[in-house]
């Protein structure tokens, strides 16, 4: 499909005329305006599948970009990829569902994600959980109310030894407590 919607082998690829990340709704500082248009989306699909559909193994490479500049991988970017990679759209669906990095809305402004696995769960991982889902006023893959935080769940930060750990907005903290927690989106809502 080229950037005007018309299929078409060949059809030339233009360079959006913004980039979307730069203005700071797709990134979900403005939740309610924080999907941009489809056509702008697919638009910047074709720009990046441009840049590196040609190389071996594209489809992650052109998927973490898609996401790094929209904020998320949006369904009608989908067709955009599989078009250009002769794959069909369940395949690279596919894709983004195995990995859970990969998101099809977009992210708060801040996630948090909490250690799921067996050595945080052994010491406190499941009560920390919990009282995260209560504190932020959402579960795991979901966004609080006010677009500010989404909570994600992830499986093992390698802070095995220091449990439980989370990693907000990249960053790792160890043996979290609920009292740790609180402090912790304290500094992050503030």
């Amino acid at each position: 499909m080229s950037v005007t919607g018309q299929p078409g082998a060949g059809a030339p690829i233009r360079k959006a005329s913004i980039d979307l990340a730069s203005t700071g709704a797709a990134r979900g500082t403005d939740p309610l305006h924080s999907v941009p248009s489809d056509q702008a989306t697919q638009i910047a699909a074709a720009r990046i599948v441009g840049l590196y559909k040609d190389q071996p193994g594209a489809l992650l490479p052109i998927l973490h970009a898609i996401q790094h500049e929209l904020g998320c991988i949006p369904p009608e970017t989908v067709q955009v990829v599989a078009d250009a990679l002769n794959r069909s759209r369940a395949e690279v669906h596919g894709v983004i569902t195995f990995y859970p990095h990969f998101r099809s809305k977009p992210a708060g402004r801040h996630v948090v994600e909490i250690c799921r696995a067996e050595a945080c769960q052994s010491r406190g991982g499941e009560q920390l959980a919990d009282h995260a889902r209560k504190q932020l006023g959402c579960d795991f893959h979901e966004t609080s109310a006010d677009g500010a935080v989404t909570l994600e769940p992830v499986y093992c930060l390698g802070l095995c030894a220091q449990s439980p750990s989370v990693m907000i907005d990249g960053q790792p903290h160890a043996r979290v407590t609920t009292e740790k927690f609180n402090r912790l989106m304290q500094g992050v809502q503030s």
